[in-house]
């Protein structure tokens, strides 16, 4: 080896040695700061000890030092509750499969997770730890801290697998005893439960938790005596929640026991599951106030149970039903044993709940459907009832109580017994009443009809040929309304009803209709003799008499008839007046009657006859030569009276005096007035032929026929054929052959429809076709004649039109017409029928302030009758309801109340109710509710309404139960009323919505 060789091997082994050197060097400082890493996060310094480690885990030695620093940065992780930590763990599993810590870390992690109550993380890697990997020493550990995190994540099967490993452990076993022991009690084995709390019962630690579970185990074992010791031990050492529950164990316990005095001051103390009771709950409490007879204490718990289905809510609303009867209160028994009766968990309720329902029904009525249908219902489902013959008995006699007659008829069609046959003839004939009241006169008598022909009671028999009869008399009939009103005294039951009051008053009126005036004097003169006390009747029936003899020329007994009814000045004392002083002239007595007439005018400024007595009393100045005072009645009649049918022939009249006076000019003057204004009418007729004379002694021949041609309803060539046609037409229309005289007059007007007659044959066609009830038909033959000046027909076609408006609901061209009719009226009805009809009419087209003033104007009238008053009163109502004036619509309902009958009066009688649940008066509101309910049930609609009314009203006297209940019945019972049900939805949600804040078995609608 050569020196060189030498010294080069010199040189690389000292610089090896150098290299070892710092190499060794470095590691030592490296395992140094490993170190101070480590002792950091014994320290529990994890932010510090995770920076340290990261810095070494970059330059580490060794791949070693490198996933041991991994570990501890991802464990510094964990207990730093940073976002990543997870990952971390799992980044340290995944990179360093070989680890000996790569278990460690998992069960450190879980443990850390266990440690801090985090449960379902410390689950995560629970799961997966290899439990072969786990030292002797830590499985103990392991197998409670697993079998406890299955546990609170929801895994008893798991839980129990490791907990059982460890009972015999010194250090765990108590606790997983006690946990097998609580979830074999939350499971329901509690004989499992009671085996493994006893073996740690005598451990101070679990003495206090195992309290109340041990007394809970042995009531729920049926051992209530016991859970009352071991519960009443515990009570003074429990926290408020704790003793909340010990009380209802306690509570119950005694109510399983059947010591109900005992059971109440524990059962109220219970404060319910997060501040809330259930059903369960207010049902033990109330039945425990139940068998102590303390019955409004019970309803004040059972009627907080709402929206139950179950053999708990059954029985609830059963002894809430017998509870509500101990008190008197049968309403709210007829709710309760109606609910009870709906549910089939103990039949033996169900049944028991039908009959007090059933019978209850009878007794005050039912809102939801009518009484027969409810007994009815009950025969059905429990046909073999040792109670069938007494709510037999109820069922026929409740067909007339429950007043619901429409729906009685149905529901007895077609049923035969003796029993069910009496029953349908006082039912038809009461629902021909309500009929016959609401004018439907057709259907009253084919209802009235029907109670006839069943004959099974005498007296209702009787009544009901009465009211055929006053059907037929309304329905025009007069013919047979007379033998009807003479078969009613025929029977030996007449004396016996109230009908036989007015008898001869209605036998009078019809022999009048019939033009037969001896009978109808007669009649009118036997019920004057009888009827001393009825001065209403008694001044109306003096008039009739009056005219009776008045139309059988009998004047001296007629000025004798109406000088009574002036005397009794109830009503028509203008009329009286004008008839008695007409009654002289006809007797000669002219001087007499012209001071009469005179007197009238001055006495009478407002009677609508007042136009009348001028235009006689103008003629009467004719007949006595005082011409001047005739043309000056004449003139005013036509200045005072514009709109009178009397123009026409004061006109005509004076015409007439000034041609036989040779005034030519100015006969001519007023006979061509009469002409152009008046056509058609037989005046305008007579003028054209009286100055056809006039014209003819003046030699002015040629100047009448030009005049003539102006006028088109005159054509002289054709005016003989143009009478030939109409008297053909009316002379079909004279014998009551309808249909020919239909024909007819179509023919007549078709050829001269602008004839002499034309005016006289739309109005003959028109009341044809209206009889025929053909208004469509009718309506532009009544609209020519009100086209047409006043005349004859005026009057009466605007009567007919404005029905036919009316009827259509044409509300505009209706009130422009009553408008009229109301002004121009010469029948004092007709202006009560315009003022009527205009205030329905107004306020169907919203106009409120003049519905309301028509009403008003209606009311002034002393004479209507109360169906036109409580129309007037009702229409007052209505329109302040809509205006919101509540103050004045109250008083308007209190006066329909007093008079209306039928629909209205069930209208009056929910404002009623309305009126006192808003003053706070609910008691009186429900007791009106329930009148509605018994007396006006077919009128479902305000019944529905009313029933609302009454669930608001219990739901402030704080009864939720009857309030839910009666609401949603209102749902259930009647959809076809959307408005109604829309409201009780509203409420029912808002209740329900209160009711869940301290009742945990009610849902909360707004949820």
């Amino acid at each position: 080896m050569t020196f060189r060789k030498i010294s080069f091997l010199l040189s690389f082994l000292l610089f090896a040695s150098y290299a070892q050197a710092q190499q060794t060097a470095a590691y030592t400082s490296d395992l140094v700061d490993y170190q101070k890493a480590l002792t950091l996060y014994n320290n529990k310094q994890y932010q510090a000890a995770q920076s340290l480690f990261e810095a070494i885990k970059n330059d580490a030695p060794n791949e070693t030092v490198e996933s041991d620093c991994a570990y501890y940065i991802a464990n510094c992780a964990v207990r730093l509750n940073q976002q990543n930590a997870d990952d971390l763990i799992q980044d340290f599993v995944d990179e360093y499969p070989t680890s000996t810590k790569r278990n460690t870390a998992f069960l450190d992690v879980a443990d850390y997770y266990f440690a801090n109550g985090k449960y379902a993380y410390a689950r995560k890697w629970y799961d997966k730890v290899d439990e072969t990997s786990i030292a002797r020493s830590e499985r103990d550990k392991f197998n409670f801290n697993y079998g406890y995190t299955l546990y609170s994540t929801g895994d008893e099967t798991g839980a129990n697998k490791y907990l059982n490993r460890v009972i015999t452990s010194k250090e765990y076993g108590s606790q997983a005893k006690y946990y097998i022991g609580f979830m074999a009690y939350e499971g329901d084995d509690y004989d499992k439960a009671n085996e493994y709390f006893d073996q740690v019962s005598d451990q101070e630690k679990y003495q206090e938790k195992l309290s109340y579970y041990q007394a809970d185990l042995n009531f729920k074992l049926g051992k209530f005596e016991k859970a009352i010791e071991l519960a009443q031990e515990q009570l003074d050492k429990s926290t408020p929640q704790e003793k909340s529950e010990l009380s209802k164990i306690i509570g119950e316990s005694y109510f399983n026991l059947e010591q109900y005095n005992e059971a109440i001051p524990y059962l109220k103390a219970y404060k319910g599951k997060r501040g809330k009771w259930n059903n369960v709950d207010y049902y033990q409490l109330g039945y425990a106030y139940y068998k102590q007879n303390d019955f409004e204490s019970a309803i004040s718990e059972f009627n907080k149970i709402i929206g139950g289905d179950n053999s708990v809510a059954q029985n609830a609303y059963y002894h809430l039903g017998e509870s509500y009867i101990n008190l008197d209160k049968k309403q709210e028994a007829l709710n309760a044993f109606r609910n009870a009766s709906q549910m089939d968990y103990d039949l033996k309720i169900q049944e028991d709940a039908w009959l007090n329902y059933a019978k209850i029904s009878y007794e005050i009525g039912n809102p939801y459907q009518s009484v027969p249908q409810v007994l009815t219902s009950y025969l059905d489902k429990y046909p073999d009832t040792s109670y069938k013959d007494e709510i037999e008995t109820l069922l026929i006699d409740s067909y007339i109580t429950s007043k619901n007659y429409q729906e009685a008829l149905k529901l007895l069609d077609g049923k035969t017994s003796f029993e069910n046959r009496l029953a349908y003839q006082k039912v038809a004939f009461y629902r021909g009443i309500e009929v016959y009241n609401e004018v439907n006169y057709n259907a009253a008598k084919v209802l009235f009809d029907k109670s006839v022909k069943e004959a099974k009671d005498p007296v209702f028999t009787t009544r009901g040929i009465f009211w055929k009869a006053e059907t037929d008399y309304h329905l025009n009939n007069f013919d047979e309304a007379l033998i009807g009103y003479k078969q009613f005294i025929q029977q030996n039951e007449a004396s016996e009803v109230q009908e036989i009051e007015n008898i001869d008053y209605n036998i009078a009126y019809t022999y009048f209709k019939l033009k037969n005036y001896d009978q109808a004097t007669s009649s009118f003169q036997k019920f004057i003799d009888t009827h001393k006390d009825d001065k209403l009747r008694l001044n109306d029936a003096y008039l009739r008499l009056g005219d009776g003899y008045f139309v059988s020329t009998n004047y001296s007994k007629a000025i004798a008839a109406y000088d009574k009814a002036i005397a009794i000045n109830e009503i028509e004392a203008d009329y009286a007046s004008f008839q008695k002083t007409m009654s002289y002239g006809y007797i000669g007595q002219r001087s007499q009657k012209i001071q009469g007439l005179e007197s009238f005018i001055s006495a009478f400024p407002k009677s609508s006859l007042r136009d009348d007595a001028m235009y006689e009393l103008a003629n009467s100045y004719v007949k006595a030569n005082e011409t001047a005072k005739a043309m000056t009645m004449y003139d005013r009649l036509i200045s005072e009276h514009s709109n009178s049918v009397f123009i026409s022939k004061a006109l005509l009249r004076q015409g007439l005096s000034y041609y036989n006076a040779n005034d030519n000019e100015r006969a001519l003057t007023k006979l061509k007035r009469v002409a152009n204004t008046y056509p058609g009418t037989e005046e305008a007729n007579q003028a054209v032929s009286t100055a056809r004379l006039i014209y003819i002694d003046l030699g002015r021949v040629d100047e009448y026929a030009a005049w003539v041609k102006t006028l088109d309803y005159i054509d002289v060539t054709d005016a003989e054929l143009d009478n030939t046609a109409y008297l053909a037409a009316e002379k079909q229309y004279l014998e009551n052959k309808t249909d020919n005289a239909i024909r007819q007059f179509n023919k007549y007007l078709n050829e001269f429809p602008n004839g002499i007659h034309a005016l006289k044959s739309h109005f003959y066609l028109a009341e044809l076709y209206s009889k025929k009830e053909l208004p469509e038909n009718a309506k532009p033959h009544y609209e020519y004649v009100v086209s047409k000046p006043k005349g004859e027909f005026t009057e009466q076609a605007v009567v007919k039109l404005s029905e036919i408006y009316l009827s259509a609901k044409n509300w505009s061209k209706a009130i422009a017409l009553l408008k009229r009719l109301e002004t121009e009226a010469d029948y004092p009805q007709n202006v009560t029928y315009a003022q009527s009809n205009l205030m329905n009419a107004y306020y169907q087209q919203q106009q409120y302030a003049e519905a309301v003033s028509y009403a008003e104007k209606v009311l002034q009238n002393t004479k209507i009758d109360n169906k036109v008053k409580s129309d007037a009163q009702i229409i007052i109502a209505r329109s302040a309801i809509k205006t919101g004036d509540e103050t004045k619509a109250k008083q308007a309902y209190a006066q329909v109340e007093k008079i209306a009958t039928g629909a209205l009066a069930a209208e009056a009688l929910y404002y009623n109710a309305y009126f006192k649940h808003k003053e706070g008066k609910h008691q009186a509101s429900n007791t009106t509710v329930q009148k509605l309910a018994r007396d006006y049930s077919s009128y479902k609609y305000y019944s529905a309404k009313g029933l609302v009314i009454m669930a608001k009203n219990y739901d402030a006297l704080g009864d939720a139960f009857q309030a839910t209940y009666i609401l949603e019945s209102v749902i259930s019972n009647f959809p076809e009323f959307e408005d109604v049900v829309a409201e009780a939805q509203q409420e029912l949600n808002r209740i329900k919505s209160e009711a869940a804040k301290t009742n945990a078995s009610v849902q909360s609608e707004e949820n």
